[in-house]
Formats: C-alpha cells, structure tokens, sequence
C-alpha cells in the first residue's frame, strides 16, 4: 500500500493562518525599534530562510505614500493607505523623537481607534506609546514607558494613575494592549508575541541569526541610565530605576520595598550588599546627580530644579552643592555647561561602594 500523499494547506487557507502584523512608523521614529522589530518577523515567518512571509506577514501602513523620516535620515515609504489596508492582528506603532517635527496626524489617530475597537492587539514600541494614549485605547491598562521618556509621559498625561506606569521593565503586555520601552526591547516583545502563535524552536532560530541569544522577560528591568552601576542583583536594578522614576517624590523605604516584593529590611540588606550605600543615602546621590543634569542641560532655574528634583528649596540644593562640589548650583552650571553627566567623575564617584556621600536627612521612613 502506498503512502498518501501529504495534504497541502490551499493558498487561501495558509493565507488565513498567517499572523498579519500592520506597522505605522511615526514621523522622526527610532530605526533600531522598527528594524529589531520586524527582522524578528521575517526571520520567524519562513522555514527555507528566504525571508518569505509564510506564517506571519506584514506591511508598512501610512496616511499616504510619502516617505516617512526616521530619527536617523533614513525614509521608508509605505507600503499601503490607512483606506485601502486589510484587517490585521497586530497593529504596531513606533515611535521616536518627541520634541522634533510633527506628531502622530489625526487620520492616525482614527486608524489606531477603529483597530482597537475590534479585534486588533495594539502595540506601542518607544514613544509609540504616547501616541496610543493621544488616540485613547490604553484606559484601565498597565502602560510601558522607557525610564528616559518617564517624565515626559507624566507631564504630557497627567491624570494617568502613576501605579499604572511601569518604567521599570521591558515591556508589559495587558490584553489586547502591548507597549514597549523601545530600542533592543523591540526584538524581545516581537519573540513575546511570535510565541502565542509558533514553537519555541521557530523563535529562538530567528534569535540566534541575530546573536541575540535568549530573549528578555517583560519582567527584566530596562538597562541603567549611565553612573548607576555596579547593583547588579535585578531587585536592585529596578529600585535604582524606581528612585529615577520617582526621584521628585517623598517615596517610602515601604512602599519601594512593596513594589519588588520585599520587606524594607530585606531591601535594606540588599541595597547596601550590592552597591555599599543604604537606599536613603544613593537616593540622595541620586536626586543630586539628576539636579547636575539638569543644570547643564537645561536653562531651568535652580529653584525650579530643586522642586523637580526632591529638595525643600533652592537654599537645600545650594547646601548639597557647596558640600559635594564646593560651589553654588549657578556656578556649577556656568564651568560645566554643555558637558554630558558621564563627564563627572565626581558624580559618578558617588556610585562607587567606597564613596563617603553622605545624606542630611534624619533617619526616617522615606528615602529623600
């Protein structure tokens, strides 16, 4: 008896079993985000390694035809009108640059609505995410902002409930809504997403092909800003991320502790094993290294920084200068105005488990 013949999906079939993902680049978007994004696609799509869009598909989907400006130069056209696309699975949205040219249109803006009302998974990656909250389709759901861009999102969205925020992680997916703090992260919420619908060894081949190795969790913290070494224990690395956060706001030893599912002792021990400073005194440095920033980057005043930043008062800021730089905040400014944080290595001193920074807060309950 012969072996039958093996049964061939028809062509309408394999088609609506494909995976349809839409993707909207924003004007002045991250290249990095988009590209990690859909190479991620197209290295999981097909079994012959020939870039086929076999078991997901996607296309480039704008207002118009006209080129879209990354963040970089680079234009991509798209693909297809908002009018004349099909129905897809995924509608994924990149964002950039904020403060450069012009936002996401209000034809956009409709475009993300009527997929969310159906049955469409909306996905922001980078600022992307600013553009589902202009277009309304993040209410009631936990929402993935980059630390970098955490302040931004707060003073664009101020009623936001700020326990909904996570600022802290790669990228969270809450039901038919995925965001994503951006950059490297794009390749770790495509594999997310790829693994509802392939096997793992589909996803990890297209890994691997891009050296990435094993994806990032949701759950793994976003890289440190720079100077915040050497916590290396991820419950460390997320607090230091929290006090970032949160660095203008009289925050709780209890509360921080509560959010990593710690005691405030356990996070006490911890803190002071991995970085040799207690959680009060490094967010003390913290708070100090964010106002230097602040005064070279910025020509915001120094009574303004000092509210931003945690300080009573110009007057405590002064103090915390005069003691830890010997000068006056005004006159910081003036002999390192233009210089990045990275060139102070008397800020990141700080950071260092043999630093003697100390704190003139009385022992208490908060970290500042």
């Amino acid at each position: 008896m012969s072996n039958p013949l093996p049964i061939v999906p028809s062509p309408e079939t394999a088609e609506k079993a494909r995976i349809r993902f839409g993707i909207v680049l924003l004007p002045n978007f991250t290249l990095t985000a988009f590209s990690g994004f859909v190479d991620m696609l197209r290295l999981s799509a097909d079994d012959g390694d020939f870039s086929k869009p076999v078991r997901c598909s996607w296309r480039v989907l704008g207002e118009t035809l006209a080129p879209v400006r990354a963040s970089c130069g680079i234009q991509i056209t798209p693909w297809e009108t908002f009018d004349n696309a099909e129905p897809v699975d995924y509608l994924v949205i990149v964002g950039g640059l904020l403060h450069s040219g012009p936002q996401a249109s209000e034809a956009t803006l409709q475009y993300i609505r009527c997929a969310a009302a159906g049955t469409t998974t909306v996905v922001g990656i980078c600022t992307g995410v600013f553009t589902l909250m202009r277009a309304g389709v993040l209410d009631a759901h936990r929402i993935c902002v980059s630390w970098f861009h955490y302040w931004d999102f707060i003073e664009r969205f101020p009623s936001v409930n700020a326990d909904a925020i996570v600022a802290d992680r790669l990228f969270v997916i809450d039901r038919r809504r995925i965001t994503c703090s951006g950059g490297r992260a794009s390749i770790d919420v495509a594999a997310a997403i790829l693994l509802r619908h392939f096997d793992h060894a589909t996803v990890q081949k297209a890994l691997r092909i891009l050296l990435v190795g094993e994806m990032q969790k949701g759950n793994a913290p976003q890289p440190h800003p720079p100077g915040l070494e050497p916590a290396t224990h991820p419950k460390v690395k997320r607090a230091i991320l929290l006090m970032e956060q949160q660095v203008g706001r009289n925050v709780p030893l209890e509360e921080l502790a509560c959010k990593l599912n710690l005691s405030a002792r356990q996070l006490e021990r911890l803190f002071k094993s991995e970085t040799g400073k207690s959680p009060r005194t490094f967010a003390n440095a913290l708070r100090l290294r964010t106002a230097a920033w602040l005064l070279t980057s910025s020509d915001r005043t120094v009574a303004d920084i000092a509210s931003s930043c945690g300080f009573s008062d110009a007057s405590h800021l002064g103090r915390e200068f005069r003691k830890q730089f010997g000068v006056p905040p005004n006159m910081f400014r003036e002999q390192r105005s233009g210089q990045e944080p990275t060139q102070f290595p008397d800020l990141d001193a700080f950071f260092r488990p043999d630093s003697s920074l100390t704190s003139d807060v009385e022992p208490g309950a908060s970290l500042h």
